[in-house]
């Protein structure tokens, strides 16, 4: 505790000694409380920066696929580019789920549960002998571009729908930190 005393002045010709403190009249667990908003500040700029990439991936998942929908691109080099991309999606999207398990933040947690199971899913039922989630044969057939499409879509709006929530937080976190 550092304290120090200092005379102020007086108006009226009265000296008056005024005792300041550097330690607040908080109680000890409140150290605590302000090393875990911290931490929770933290934890949202780090899924902030994750969601951000998140979003960038989606927006070329969904460049790419048009481009093959208009035929700029061929089926073989598509699919190639975009099987590059799903294991670095997955584990972001995994990333942001433990992060929020772990920060027991649980609301935001389930919200991204669904996302990150889907993910693991489609990854595990890829049939034998596919290039990998995105097969330059069977992309065309069964209106598969359309689905894979939409699904891009849906996580881009999914994504967005997460930074907002992310960034809301953030800025909680720092206001009461």
């Amino acid at each position: 505790m550092i304290s120090w005393t200092a005379a102020v002045p007086p108006i009226g010709g009265a000296r008056v000694t005024r005792r300041f403190s550097s330690e607040s009249e908080e109680s000890p667990g409140s150290r605590r409380e302000s090393g875990s908003a911290e931490m929770e500040a933290a934890v949202f700029i780090l899924s902030l920066v994750d969601c951000c990439a998140l979003i960038f991936l989606s927006v070329y998942f969904i460049i790419t696929l048009s481009d093959l929908e208009c035929d700029y691109i061929n089926a073989r080099s598509c699919c190639s580019k975009l099987n590059k991309w799903v294991i670095p999606e997955m584990i972001a999207q995994a990333l942001a789920t433990v992060l929020m398990l772990v920060s027991m933040h649980w609301f935001v947690f389930l919200l991204n549960l669904p996302v990150a199971s889907w993910d693991v899913y489609r990854y595990v039922k890829v049939p034998m002998g596919n290039m990998g989630v995105y097969d330059p044969t069977e992309i065309h057939n069964r209106g598969q571009l359309k689905s894979h499409m939409k699904e891009a879509m849906i996580k881009l709006g999914f994504h967005l729908l997460c930074f907002f929530i992310y960034l809301y937080s953030m800025i909680l976190a720092l206001i009461n930190d």
